[in-house]
């Protein structure tokens, strides 16, 4: 029998709040453990909550942006389970008066387009954090407090490719908007994914709608390992069932090193929470005019950028797609635009030089040695003929390491060569020293015409303007 995965994610996003979602205390990572802590966060007796506006804010900001429906009326709930890093014993968050639901997202895949459901949006706090040494465990209760959204997906993505869009996307948003900063190796975005196995539909058949028993794979913090857990998974769960074996309900882990995952507990039903409606905060009210005037102040978003860059900038829909993954991106064509008016050509240069350097040396997007307006003057340059293509990108990449500005740089290596005379005579000097090749292009061998490019951008040291050479090396291998 074959099987049809049945995937849903629950994901945690960090939001980029000053202090925490219930006190004052500073969100900053990085600082001595247990230092940014107070009574409310670490539980002490009779500490009464807060609520932070501005995670509220932040919420219903993610909420719009993917589609939902903002509850006029949601409240906070106590979940009750025991953890060392759970200082109070029990974890504010919203239970079953969420403050969004029933949103969605459009998710792209080579052959496809899929949407796929968002069942519910809410806040919460988040636990502390605990390092496991060889004897003993501590606890740095820092994070503590701080605020998370929650997003909940329909089980609507029935391979790890889909559910690696879909983090995806979620994270592209969420960085678009400037509420989180999605570092999953941080841990400020992570995600828990519940997968189950159904027979496949056959065409003739209806088939089995209702789901198998599922299994949750707790936080995954990479979608190289969001993708290998649940391939791995689902291909446990069919041996299981092929078998005749029965999948277990259970919560488990994934174990990066082993490339397998592992049980870490029977997986819990909402009874064995013990939710109560959270006595210290009262029920939160979301009035239109607040919904409005967010929603009226949201970025143009990912969607809908790439749509306009497709339409406005003639960039084809994979160029607009790599552009617009990252918000400093698109920012950074648009503002190389002002100093040089040519969309499509900015985007070849960013996808294959600008990208390139960021991935060999592991930068970042939005902390780029290059400002927008030196890639303008390069291309202007080379717009004009002042420099050749070989020459802009080793000026680029230069600029890119910080050994000058594009003025120095030009200077120290010199304007493209135009000049006609020059250029005949070194290509003259080369096809006079290769007799048998020009005698081989003569014969029919066309491909013996880059060659002969090659050498002089050689001699030239990759001065020569290309467009002459070649129709220099033209007429006088015509002769």
């Amino acid at each position: 029998m074959e099987y049809e995965p049945v995937i849903g994610l629950e994901v945690h996003a960090q939001l980029l709040t000053e202090t925490k979602i219930f006190c004052g205390c500073s969100t900053a990572s990085g600082a001595k453990p247990n230092t940014f802590t107070c009574p409310v966060c670490l539980g002490m007796p009779g500490a009464l909550p807060v609520l932070n506006r501005k995670a509220v804010d932040f919420a219903i900001i993610m909420a719009l942006a993917v589609h939902c429906t903002i509850a006029p009326l949601s409240r906070f709930s106590r979940k009750h389970y025991f953890y060392p890093d759970l200082p109070k014993g029990y974890q504010i968050t919203q239970y079953d008066l969420p403050l969004a639901r029933s949103g969605y997202i459009v998710i792209e895949l080579r052959d496809r387009v899929k949407r796929i459901g968002i069942t519910r949006l809410h806040l919460e706090e988040d636990a502390g954090k605990s390092f496991h040494e060889e004897h003993q465990t501590l606890i740095d209760f820092n994070r503590c407090g701080v605020p998370l959204i929650e997003i909940v997906s329909e089980p609507e993505m029935s391979s790890p490719d889909e559910a690696v869009a879909y983090l995806r996307k979620l994270r592209t948003i969420l960085r678009y908007l400037e509420i989180c900063d999605g570092n999953m190796e941080e841990g400020s975005l992570r995600c828990d994914a519940n997968l189950s196995l159904k027979p496949k539909v056959d065409a003739n058949l209806k088939g089995q709608e209702a789901f198998g028993p599922r299994t949750e794979i707790k936080n995954m913090n990479s979608f190289r390992g969001l993708h290998r857990a649940l391939s791995y998974e689902i291909e446990r769960q069919r041996r299981v069932l092929e078998g005749k074996g029965r999948v277990v309900r259970e919560t488990r882990l994934w174990d990066e090193g082993e490339g397998r995952t592992r049980p870490m507990r029977s997986k819990e039903a909402s009874k064995d929470y013990r939710y109560l409606p959270e006595p210290d905060l009262t029920p939160l009210r979301i009035d239109q005019e607040w919904v409005d005037r967010i929603r009226g102040g949201l970025p143009e978003l990912p969607d809908e950028k790439r749509a306009r860059f497709i339409g406005e900038k003639d960039l084809t829909p994979e160029e607009a797609g790599i552009i617009t993954s990252d918000r400093h991106l698109a920012d950074f064509l648009e503002a190389c635009e002002k100093g040089f008016d040519n969309a499509k050509v900015i985007a070849k240069w960013m996808i294959n030089e600008l990208l390139g350097q960021v991935k060999g040396k592991e930068g970042r997007v939005c902390t780029l040695p290059v400002t927008p307006e030196e890639l303008a003057r390069i291309l202007g340059l080379v717009n004009e003929g002042t420099l050749s293509r070989r020459m802009a990108k080793e000026i680029f990449k230069e600029l890119y390491e910080g050994r000058g500005s594009v003025e120095e740089l030009v200077r120290a290596r010199g304007t493209q060569l135009v000049d006609e005379g020059e250029i005949r005579a070194v290509v003259k000097r080369i096809l006079e020293e290769s007799p048998d090749l020009v005698d081989g292009y003569r014969a029919g061998k066309g491909k013996l015409l880059g060659f002969f490019v090659g050498q002089v951008m050689k001699m030239t040291q990759g001065k020569a303007n290309p467009s002459l050479v070649n129709e220099i090396l033209k007429q006088e291998l015509s002769r």
